[in-house]
């Protein structure tokens, strides 16, 4: 099975990572794993204001910010997985990253908003659920 682990440095993030530590059948050697962290585009006049060098550090020091504690988890589970960094809306690319490079499994963590919270504000669990045929393990 090809599961992608979508982080984002949170709590939340951490707790998804316990739950796959907690369920050997997750994290077993059948599978293989790639983890995906989406920052969102600078505003246009901000990326207008700062080189593209500076531009893609920073996208480069946010990934890494996400994904060093992911790829330590992950190391010392024995998995194997691809780390991928993409700029864009997020669930919009976490979806379209599923669907295609084909994975079968999509596994998030999710903030817990009550039913105003999401109403008001949404959610990238809400967003990816909405928008990916792929099955979704959202984790609370």
């Amino acid at each position: 099975m090809r599961i992608l682990l979508a982080v984002d440095g949170s709590a939340y993030t951490q707790k998804m990572l316990d739950y796959l530590a907690a369920h050997d059948e997750m994290l077993g050697p059948g599978h293989q794993y790639s983890a995906i962290t989406v920052q969102p585009p600078l505003p246009p006049r901000a990326r207008a204001a700062l080189s593209k060098e500076v531009v893609d550090e920073y996208y480069a020091d946010e990934a890494e910010r996400v994904m060093a504690p992911v790829r330590a988890f992950l190391q010392r589970k024995g998995v194997q997985a691809q780390l991928l960094s993409k700029v864009g809306p997020i669930g919009d690319t976490i979806a379209a990253t599923a669907e295609a490079d084909g994975y079968d499994l999509i596994v998030m963590g999710t903030h817990g908003q009550g039913a105003l919270g999401k109403l008001l504000l949404g959610s990238v669990s809400t967003q990816v659920l909405a928008r990916c045929t792929v099955p979704v393990l959202l984790v609370r």
